[in-house]
């Protein structure tokens, strides 16, 4: 977004905003190291190092057999949605403005490395995500009128017990912060990006445009002109219909896309491998854009990016896997991995790839560079730019035909993430508040995403990163101690651990 100058006050905020951030996933303060560790880091990465490990690398060993899955005709068991459109559900809210600005994101703060951490994050990321949908499965509520849901706050309080109810608040809190900040703001953040590039109007007004398309559809009303009719006042089953429609399409064009970008300038891929692997382990720096310096920053933007884009730990994605028709907790937690792999593994590593294969001239000081990365440019803008270079046809004014494409499949992408982050934000305020605060938090919903859409783009990226932490550590702890309960359901026991209520 446009940079202004900001006053003093606001500008001393941002900085402690900063701080906070950098110490949970750096530990750093004023960027001078406080801790010999990043906290986070070792966190995430050892409870899914754990959780692998005691599952004798399940996940990639049945990662294949999870691919599999997907055509399977087995509808057995109860719920509210098949598995398939649990599984598109859930990717709605991963499949966001982490995979294209995320990443661009990423590689600014920590090099090319940032992006060989965001697949170490996956890896590990798959055992949580196995763990989270075979608990949310094997744990789920079902409400006095026939329905079912659940996530963390059920099989924290039902796996684990009473006594560990303070938990299940805990999360519950730290997932209202998060939906704002990451699935609300940092979204809306990135669509007003996406569509003042597309329209000349100012953020605010794209701000403006998106709200009130998710208040119709929210609320419960009907969008004219094309638009699907939703209503998220009916519940999962609407969202998961949609989902399963659009996120399959929406990621193979892009999927496209992108592979057509790297095709035509195929010559420069070996070397942006070679780059990513020797920036993981040399904090190699870019020469342009780069904020940072060594192997450190390098592990903490790809592991904070990483949980960010497939939020794999941070107990969102159990929210839609719970409601999935089926009977087999295992299954539904290969669904869940499969997930992780398909939003790291695949669309961030494309686009990834594009940001440092893509030749061009891009903006960068008083000059031009070759590589997108190594330019001025933040963020979407980043994304946008590399897309632009590869297809350079103009359409009209300024916009090209990459860049309409990449806007649009941002613009998908983000209107699905705010629709399901939405539910994953309601189910945690109804679980602490009850069922009459449904209403309010969707107007909350509302008018939080015209409120991000022109804040200060690093504000609104840092914030996100402290509200992922304060979501996933009480999610994280559940994981872990419930962890023998997840090795059992792998192995085949679809009543393992005892039902505390």
């Amino acid at each position: 977004m446009t940079e202004t100058t900001t006053p003093a006050a606001v500008q001393a905020f941002y900085d402690q905003v900063t701080n906070v951030s950098d110490f949970i996933w750096g530990g750093t303060w004023n960027g001078e190291a406080v801790l010999d560790f990043p906290p986070m880091v070792l966190v995430l990465l050892g409870v899914g190092a754990w959780i692998m490990i005691g599952l004798r690398f399940y996940p990639i060993l049945k990662l294949g057999e999870a691919f599999a899955g997907l055509f399977s005709k087995s509808t057995s068991g109860k719920g509210e949605i098949s598995p398939f459109a649990a599984l598109s559900t859930a990717l709605s809210g991963q499949v966001g403005t982490g995979n294209l600005a995320g990443v661009a994101t990423a590689i600014t703060l920590g090099g090319p490395g940032a992006l060989f951490w965001m697949w170490v994050t996956a890896m590990f990321g798959m055992a949580l995500a196995f763990a989270e949908g075979s608990l949310a499965v094997r744990f789920r509520d079902q409400s006095a009128d026939g329905t079912y849901q659940g996530g963390p706050m059920s099989y924290i309080r039902k796996g684990l017990g009473k006594n560990w109810g303070w938990l299940a608040v805990l999360f519950c809190v730290g997932t209202l912060f998060s939906a704002v900040a990451t699935g609300n703001m940092i979204q809306a953040n990135s669509i007003a990006d996406s569509i003042t590039g597309l329209a000349p109007m100012p953020e605010w007004g794209a701000g403006l445009l998106v709200a009130a398309a998710v208040f119709v559809v929210i609320i419960g009303g009907l969008l004219t002109a094309g638009l699907v009719f939703i209503v998220i006042i009916g519940g999962i089953k609407s969202i998961g219909s949609l989902a399963e429609k659009i996120v399959p399409a929406m990621a193979i064009a892009y999927l496209i896309m992108a592979l057509a970008a790297l095709i035509l300038n195929i010559q420069d891929l070996p070397a942006s491998f070679a780059l990513i692997f020797e920036s993981a382990f040399s904090g190699k720096a870019a020469t342009g854009g780069f904020l940072g310096a060594g192997v450190m920053m390098a592990i903490r933007a790809g592991v904070a990016r990483g949980l960010f884009s497939n939020e794999a730990g941070q107990g969102s994605t159990p929210m839609a896997h719970a409601v999935a028709r089926t009977d087999d907790p295992a299954r539904q937690g290969r669904f869940a991995m499969m997930g992780t792999f398909i939003d790291t593994m695949v669309i961030c590593t494309m686009t990834g790839l594009v940001m440092l294969t893509v030749q061009g001239s891009f903006p960068a000081g008083a000059g031009t560079v070759e590589h997108v990365w190594n330019s001025d440019l933040r963020g979407f803008e980043m994304t946008l730019a590399a897309f632009s270079s590869v297809f350079p046809q103009i359409l009209y004014g300024t916009t090209t035909l990459g860049g309409m494409v990449a806007s649009i499949a941002l613009i998908l992408f983000v209107f699905t993430t705010l629709l399901t982050w939405s539910y994953y934000g309601e189910r945690a305020a109804t679980f602490l508040f009850g069922q009459k605060v449904a209403i309010p938090w969707r107007l909350l919903w509302v008018v939080m995403i015209f409120v991000g859409s022109f804040q200060h783009v690093e504000f609104v990226w840092r914030m996100g990163d402290i509200a992922n932490a304060a979501m996933a550590l009480p999610n994280l702890i559940a994981l872990a101690a419930l962890s023998g309960v997840v090795f059992a359901l792998a192995r085949g026991d679809k009543t393992a651990g005892k039902d505390h209520d």
